[in-house]
């Protein structure tokens, strides 16, 4: 945990993440990235500069019309001593039963957000921290290039006006396999998605074609990731370069 502590920390002061009084609501799905940040950020609390409290919200979209079993989850909130909130909701239904969209994961992710973000209003927080690390960073940057031909990602840190909520990304320097190195060492009790087009993404399709490009050319993410920072595109430049500018 020292070094994903290391590499939170390290994002939360290039990109200011974290200020005094910050109420910040962790969004947890039960996977190991979301886990991890749990914890990190529930750790950091006794060292960090800022003093911030740290909630954790989980967003059940009842894939098959199923609650999902995230007592582990529970059990993990009640050691770190966070308050935990399961919010209850129909996404799975419309998405898959409903809709039928045959690009699911746009639609689950917005009203998965949307969902998030009346949580966290409700729980007082004003911070919504999301679990994706560097690698997620990459992949979306690439999907971005490849499906849509432009050149963009998520932001480290960005203002929902509509919302009144702050995203923030404390993962973006941790590795995936560094997240599961650390997930594994600490034995945090994964819950298994049930979305039903888990590993049939065009995202999973991304993390294949890079794992296969950096196994020909080993250090190609980090160059990809060196080149969205040194370009600045979407709050990732450097600090002394970062805008602004609210993103919603």
């Amino acid at each position: 945990m020292q070094k994903m502590l290391g590499y939170v920390r390290r994002a939360c002061q290039e990109f200011d993440l974290i200020e005094d009084g910050d109420k910040i609501a962790v969004g947890v799905s039960g996977g190991k990235d979301s886990l991890v940040l749990l914890c990190a950020l529930a750790k950091m609390r006794r060292f960090y500069e800022k003093k911030y409290e740290v909630y954790a919200v989980t967003i059940d979209p009842k894939f098959g019309g199923v609650e999902c079993d995230y007592s582990a989850v529970e059990k993990l909130c009640s050691e770190l001593s966070v308050p935990y909130k399961i919010v209850k909701t129909d996404i799975g239904e419309i998405v898959f039963d409903i809709r039928k969209e045959t690009n699911p994961c746009s639609l689950c992710a917005k009203m998965r957000r949307g969902a998030l973000c009346d949580a966290v209003k409700e729980m007082g927080c004003n911070k919504l921290a999301l679990a994706h690390n560097n690698d997620d960073a990459i992949e979306t940057f690439i999907m971005n290039l490849f499906n849509e031909g432009r050149i963009g990602c998520f932001a480290p840190i960005s203002y929902l006006s509509r919302m009144g909520v702050t995203v923030i990304r404390p993962l973006v320097f941790a590795p995936e396999s560094a997240v599961m190195s650390c997930a594994k060492r600490n034995a945090l009790e994964i819950v298994k998605s049930k979305c039903p087009a888990d590993k049939t993404t065009k995202r999973q399709w991304t993390k294949e074609f890079l794992r296969e490009l950096e196994h020909n050319d080993r250090g190609i993410k980090e160059r990809i990731f060196g080149a969205m920072r040194r370009a600045g595109i979407d709050r990732w430049g450097y600090k002394n370069n970062n805008s602004d500018e609210e993103q919603s």
